[in-house]
């Protein structure tokens, strides 16, 4: 191998397969040298509900950590994207030595799955009421753009999200860490605010603007890419 494994964590309503294989990252990484550790969180992947007990970010964080260590591979580098970059500024953040780069692509401060109303959700299933929530409306939109997708399944995950939501500020990543997104991006608007904790804590960090691009796309695009592995590498 020409660097550390790579440890890819896909968004919500995703899985590895659908968020990095089908845009060629693994590949990528393989074509570079590098080994990939491919995961599909809590409530994902072709067995969504095959985890027991709390789907909470911090049990995540833990079995991430626990599947690095088993396989003997840290530090690795860690990409995550979307719902993956919170959970991968999180890992890094609480396992520094496990974690030499970090890359967080479509990334925001705030927690949008926090606010989600599961009750709506469930009874829109049911029986079609219709959602007066915006986000919660924009969140099943997700769901729905995936026929593989358990919808309770991910209620799950939520439900667990909602108990610890998302608070940067409280545990800043020291690892060097690359933040990604669209310009058209609506979700990664508060990216800055992440920058600014890292520079306040004195971490290394770049920042990387595509142009044209939104939260959709952003993740297959070669800029992204080939940005990545140069920081990664360098």
């Amino acid at each position: 191998m020409s660097g550390p494994s790579v440890l890819l964590i896909h968004g919500f309503a995703s899985s590895g397969e659908l968020n990095w294989e089908r845009a060629r990252w693994t590949n990528y990484f393989v074509d570079h040298g590098r080994n990939v550790l491919l995961v599909d969180l809590p409530g994902h992947g072709s067995d969504p509900n095959r985890n027991e007990g709390s789907w909470a970010p911090s049990q995540i964080r833990q079995a991430l950590a626990a599947i690095v260590i088993d396989l003997d591979e840290g530090p690795v580098d860690v990409l995550g994207y979307s719902l993956g970059s919170r959970l991968a500024w999180e890992f890094a953040a609480w396992n520094p030595d496990l974690v030499d780069h970090l890359v967080m692509g479509g990334p925001g401060a705030n927690d949008m799955l926090a606010g989600f109303d599961i009750d709506q959700a469930r009874q829109l299933l049911a029986n079609g009421t219709e959602i007066n929530d915006d986000l919660t409306g924009s969140i099943m939109q997700i769901v729905a753009s995936e026929p593989s997708n358990d919808p309770e399944a991910l209620f799950k995950l939520i439900e667990g999200i909602k108990t610890e939501p998302f608070m940067p500020e409280a545990k800043v990543p020291t690892t060097p860490t690359l933040l990604v997104a669209g310009d058209r991006d609506e979700l990664a608007t508060t990216m800055p605010q992440l920058r600014r904790l890292l520079k306040d804590a004195g971490t290394r960090n770049e920042v990387l603007w595509l142009a044209g691009r939104n939260h959709s796309n952003a993740v297959t695009s070669r800029e992204f890419k080939d940005k990545a592995i140069e920081f990664l590498t360098a």
